[in-house]
């Protein structure tokens, strides 16, 4: 069949892109044809094995020298619910006529797409404005729910009317995790039978264990330490991350661990403040390697005694599944879709907004050396019941009702 896959964002930089990138590409494996439009600030040179049409923002971060060629379809950098690698703006911050020129772009730029791609379906992602370019081609769609679309329809009612009936007339719409799922029900007040719930899959060929020792890994980061024990967070710098909770735990951490280091990756709006947090707590042993390739972030995961999650709001989880791949035990927080698939036999968890907890459970995990007891297993958990060819094959299953409705 011909898919057209839809994001609100990149392919690369969040959760959504990534879902949307690993469910091209595993669609085609099965010998499927796929169209991707997406949206960035930047020319992406990618050499992706499907079609694309990306929506360009002007970033007026960017010098413009640099994007003398570029034609915007918007004169201002993409919006994100939370933040993005390459964007800090925002949807609640754009006017009403920025918000207009958004939708339209969409609308005009997915009826193009589908006039030359002619799809049997197409796949949204985020109950927001993408199912709502979607209604207006007249073609079979479904919507996978990410969990930030919902944090961002509480929080800003200007879009409620394209989220509804975008949500409204989906054939079918997909939930990442038991809360999204539950969330997405008590929001829109959907028939419980237009829901299937079908958990994100990771990338099991990119997240595997990897050969290398966390000397070889700090050395890329442009560290030159050998550490006794590698705590590792991956993430956006973003409050509901919950970062500054694990850079709290991390000083009883250090106290109680000595050579222990702890490398986050990620970027965000919270970076600066992060800095002052682990300086203020006199932590020399925290180390920001900023925004990371897919490759270098299972490079980091393969060389860490454990990986933390200390979200205070996390619809799925998957980096705590990517750690897993890799065979690293997973420390995280009670929240959202983590204890969907968080348990003693892969790792922990913990309770929210509890410092004390978090660095009770990642001392445990490092002294009892669970990397050799639990790790094994955390891949063989991952791949068996989180592989995106589980989940994709109850995509298509979605997409053959949808278009045979």
């Amino acid at each position: 069949m011909k898919i057209l896959l839809i994001n609100h964002f990149p392919l690369q930089g969040s959760g959504s892109g990534i879902y949307t990138l690993n469910i091209a590409q595993e669609l085609i494996k099965e010998g499927h044809t796929v169209f991707v439009i997406d949206i960035d600030c930047e020319t992406d040179n990618t050499n992706y094995p499907f079609q694309r049409r990306t929506i360009i923002c002007k970033n007026d971060d960017i010098d413009l020298d640099i994007d003398l060629d570029l034609n915007f379809d918007l004169d201002f950098n993409f919006p994100c619910f939370t933040t993005h690698p390459r964007s800090l703006n925002t949807y609640y911050n754009i006017s009403d006529k920025q918000i207009k020129q958004y939708v339209n772009t969409f609308v005009r730029v997915t009826q193009e797409v589908v006039n030359d791609f002619d799809p049997d379906i197409i796949h949204a992602q985020h109950l927001w404005i993408t199912p709502y370019a979607a209604l207006k081609s007249d073609v079979p769609y479904v919507v996978t729910v990410h969990g930030t679309d919902l944090m961002g329809f509480k929080k800003d009612k200007r879009y409620h009317k394209y989220a509804l009936e975008g949500a409204n007339n989906a054939a079918k719409i997909i939930t990442i995790s038991r809360q999204v799922h539950n969330d997405s029900l008590e929001l829109f007040k959907l028939p419980e039978k237009r829901l299937k719930l079908n958990p994100n899959g990771f990338d099991d060929d990119m997240f595997q264990p990897k050969s290398t020792t966390k000397k070889e890994i700090l050395n890329k980061f442009g560290i030159d330490i050998l550490p006794s024990k590698l705590v590792s967070f991956v993430g956006k710098f973003t409050e509901f991350k919950g970062i500054d909770i694990l850079i709290k735990a991390a000083r009883k951490v250090t106290d109680e661990i000595q050579g222990v280091i702890f490398a986050l990756a990620g970027d965000g709006q919270l970076m600066t403040e992060m800095k002052r947090l682990a300086q203020d707590l006199k932590l020399n042993n925290v180390y920001f390697l900023g925004h990371q390739t897919q490759k270098d972030v299972a490079l980091l995961y393969s060389a860490a005694d454990v990986s933390v999650v200390p979200s205070r709001i996390e619809p799925f989880g998957l980096v705590a599944i990517e750690a897993l791949g890799c065979g690293t035990p997973v420390v995280a927080t009670n929240a959202g879709g983590l204890p969907d698939f968080i348990n003693n036999d892969v790792g922990q968890l913990v309770e929210m907004e509890n410092a004390d907890a978090l660095s009770e459970a990642i001392i445990e995990e490092l002294k009892n050396n669970t990397k050799l007891t639990k790790g094994k297993y955390a891949r063989e958990y991952a791949v068996k019941n989180y592989s995106w060819k589980k989940t994709l094959r109850n995509v298509i299953e979605i997409y053959d009702k949808a278009i045979n409705k």
